[in-house]
């Protein structure tokens, strides 16, 4: 008997499963793939989120005696419990704790195969709540939004304001939230926009989550990388204003994202998560994905330890000097105006004006060309919830940053309308 898909609601499934958001690794695999394959020219990448390839950005010789250390002791070799060794879980929480106004213990931490696992074990603990939704910054990492179809979660957007410094707009915050609103991602700082928000907002922002009745996911993958005028200040500081999650990693602060560890942390000392079970359904998500590699696991205290000191000292000024070189080339660009200098992380996002350009219709197709002619690699502000906009990545040798916005002004100024 021949079935007609038209009328299947398994096919209908289907299809809507087909076209996900794409992750950004999706798009910049696409973007690598659209040259001639002839072509082999080393790509100049100012679209990625990994440092760590470039010398400058190694991570220092402490952390990988301390993998080494770790290794060769023979502690490590066997599994370790769903939610993390419990030196590892105490070490975390120490390291958060010396920015809080209170103190974490282990039961606090969960440790995760890295923030993405961290950002996939709190929305698939959320999704268990049938009717919740959950409110997303835009433009965002669209990772969550990924893993919220993925687990069948509903979210809506939030608008982040460039005006302010991409501060959020507690307007639109405050429209998208209904009784069925559980919580509010935040990314401080900021992956795309390079924001660090100042005490005052994210004091705004934890009222402003108190009078919906929400909680904070607050991903501070990119804690502690500010440079600007404002410091960076942690989500879990206002813990007793409203409950936080707090999401971190080695990956970017350490510049080590291939060791895939990383922790959510649960700020929250009036005890209301526990109360709702949200942290029971965090606990039993972990039973589902595989644990960090144990012997990283085991590195982390001695790693912790070492938090401050010249290495972060000198990694943060490289962010800031490769922050005002994009910053200084970029105002060059006749077709590119950035209003907001980054702060902060290892992004910047930078406005396209198309309408200057003579065969280029929007920010995808400028990425495509840019790669194919040019051997650059951009992120469309497209896979970012964007469209019209560009993310820059400064975190890349300084040598290689200079040639890849020269390149990037020699594409801009070629394709540019004739007056």
């Amino acid at each position: 008997m021949e079935i007609n898909d038209q009328d299947n609601p398994k096919w209908r499934l289907r299809a809507t499963q087909q076209t996900p958001t794409k992750s950004i690794r999706e798009v910049l695999t696409l973007l690598v793939n659209s040259r001639d394959a002839a072509d082999q020219r080393p790509f100049i990448q100012l679209g990625h989120g990994d440092p760590s390839a470039f010398p400058s950005f190694r991570t220092a010789r402490i952390n990988e005696d301390a993998i080494v250390d770790a290794v060769k002791s023979g502690s490590f070799n066997s599994y370790a419990p769903a939610l993390g060794l419990l030196p590892t879980r105490r070490a975390i929480a120490e390291y958060l704790s010396a920015d809080l106004p209170y103190r974490l213990s282990s039961d606090d931490i969960l440790v995760t195969t890295g923030g993405r696992q961290a950002i996939r074990v709190v929305l698939s603990a959320l999704a268990g709540f049938s009717t919740a939704n959950v409110l997303f910054p835009k433009p965002g990492y669209p990772f969550y939004e990924v893993t919220a179809k993925y687990v069948n979660l509903e979210f809506r957007h939030f608008n982040l304001l460039p005006e302010r410094g991409w501060e959020v707009d507690i307007d639109s915050l405050e429209s998208l939230a209904d009784e069925n609103t559980v919580a509010m991602v935040i990314i401080n700082p900021g992956n795309p926009c390079g924001n660090v928000y100042s005490y005052q907002h994210l004091n705004q922002i934890a009222e402003t989550a108190k009078k919906l009745g929400i909680f904070v996911i607050s991903d501070e993958a990119y804690g502690h990388l500010a440079f600007g005028s404002k410091p960076f200040v942690p989500m879990g500081v206002f813990g007793a204003i409203v409950p936080v999650f707090t999401l971190g990693t080695l990956s970017k602060r350490w510049t080590v994202p291939g060791w895939r560890l990383g922790w959510v942390a649960t700020s929250d000392p009036s005890g209301a998560l526990k109360e709702t079970k949200v942290v029971d359904c965090l606990i039993d998500r972990l039973d589902f994905f595989s644990n960090p590699t144990t012997f990283v696991q085991g590195a982390v205290p001695k790693i912790l330890e070492n938090a401050k000191g010249e290495f972060f000292n000198n990694y943060v000024n490289l962010l800031s000097q490769c922050a005002d070189t994009c910053c200084n080339k970029v105002q060059e660009i006749e077709c590119i105006n950035c209003p907001s200098k980054p702060e902060g992380s290892m992004f910047v996002m930078v406005k396209l004006d198309v309408w200057d350009l003579d065969d280029i219709r929007d920010d995808m197709e400028f990425c495509m060309k840019l790669a194919k002619e040019e051997a650059v690699i951009v992120l469309p502000g497209t896979a970012l919830g964007l469209k019209g906009w560009l993310r820059i990545t400064f975190a890349i040798e300084p040598s290689l940053l200079e040639e890849g916005l020269a390149k990037l002004k020699a594409f801009c100024k070629r394709h540019t309308k004739q007056k």
